[in-house]
């Protein structure tokens, strides 16, 4: 008869009664807590009034059943009790209870940062002290990347049989070959936009001709390579960063160190030599194919015949426009490798980590490929080249 009436009382949703006390409010909780009587839960919950106490305690004696759901019930009641500054504490916690009430006070424990202007300068100095930190984190893992990249390439000039030449020729054929229609097609749009707005704009002044030196100076020197390398960045780069991420939550980078291979000479010096040997191959096939598109809107738009605008060409284009453009390229594709596969090897075992780390690697190569044009730009124009 007795276990009947307590299997009867467990089944009974939770009971938060307030009884009168000497110095404030004492709340007796009562029945189960849990889950399954979650929305009379809630109900006991928002009715309990602690506003007007300046001390309050809660009996938890008499409480049958309690899950996650009903600590942090009890939890939530304790933290608004302390926001409206009624001091609130547990009482006659059972043991089987209270690690689990331990655990979810400290759940979310931090407070609420007041409204006061130091607090807020505060903050703002703490942000910026960890923004600074960050910064300083990243360069020094690309500087890390490039300092252990470095040493395979040495350690491969003093072994060359161990180097992966059928990978390497593998992603070549993945970021070099396969990648030209792209690049093609892209660079021969802009080429053909900048002839066009060209001669719209010069021809205001008479001078339809010299859209031939802005097509071909920007071309070689400036806009074609970087278009190229940001194409490279956001189709090869990431790729790599997948690849390197993807193999990272699965482990395999840890087998190879496990096997005493070391994955940057296995996985990564194979992908940066094919980058860097396909950039200048596809910055060269993308200036061809830009400087076409604006030879033919210049004769189509802009009535210059081809023979006109190949001869207008060898006199604004010198070599040196060329080999400016040739000597970024593989410094481009330096970054792009070393940040794409700096970013997989910092992907963590969730889908949504790759994801980040996918789209980190894009923006910050591009970011750094900018850099890097506008520091060769200062450089060249010191050199008068």
């Amino acid at each position: 008869m007795e276990t009947r009436q307590q299997n009867h009382e467990a089944t009974v949703g939770g009971i938060l009664t307030q009884v009168a006390a000497g110095a404030g409010a004492e709340l007796v909780a009562s029945g189960s807590w849990t889950a399954t009587h979650a929305a009379e839960l809630s109900r006991e919950i928002e009715s309990a009034n602690l506003n007007l106490d300046r001390r309050a305690s809660i009996d938890l004696a008499g409480v049958r059943e309690l899950d996650t759901f009903g600590a942090w019930l009890v939890e939530r009641l304790l933290r608004r009790a302390a926001t409206s500054g009624c001091e609130a504490q547990l009482t006659n916690v059972p043991d089987r209870y209270g690690r689990l009430l331990a655990k979810i006070h400290r759940v979310n424990a931090e407070t609420a940062a007041s409204p006061n202007g130091s607090t807020r300068i505060s903050d703002r100095l703490e942000k910026l002290g960890r923004s600074a930190a960050a910064l300083g984190n990243e360069v020094l893992s690309l500087v890390a990347m490039l300092g252990a990249i470095g040493a395979a390439a040495a350690r491969v000039l003093h072994r060359p049989g161990s180097f992966r030449l059928i990978s390497a020729i593998h992603h070549l054929d993945r970021v070099a070959w396969q990648a030209v229609p792209i690049i093609l097609l892209i660079t021969f749009l802009i080429g053909c936009i900048i002839a066009q707005q060209g001669i719209f704009h010069f021809r205001k002044f008479g001078a339809d001709d010299y859209v031939v030196d802005l097509v071909g100076i920007l071309i070689l020197r400036e806009i074609g390579i970087l278009l190229v390398a940001i194409m490279v960045a956001g189709r090869s780069g990431s790729s790599y960063t997948a690849e390197i991420g993807s193999m990272k939550q699965r482990e395999e980078i840890d087998a190879l160190r496990t096997m005493g291979l070391d994955p940057i000479e296995i996985l990564i010096l194979p992908r940066i030599i094919a980058l860097v040997c396909a950039m200048p191959l596809l910055a060269f096939l993308g200036a061809l194919a830009a400087l076409y598109g604006g030879g033919l809107v210049a004769w189509i738009y802009g009535g210059m015949s081809p023979a006109i605008y190949i001869a207008r060409l060898h006199e604004a284009v010198s070599i040196t426009h060329f080999e400016v453009g040739m000597i970024k390229a593989p410094f481009m594709a330096l970054v792009i490798g070393v940040v794409a596969c700096s970013e997989g090897l910092k992907a963590k075992g969730s889908a949504e980590s790759l994801g980040l780390a996918t789209t980190s690697s894009v923006v910050k190569s591009i970011f750094l490929m900018i850099v890097l044009d506008g520091l060769f730009a200062m450089f060249f124009a010191s050199i008068g080249v």
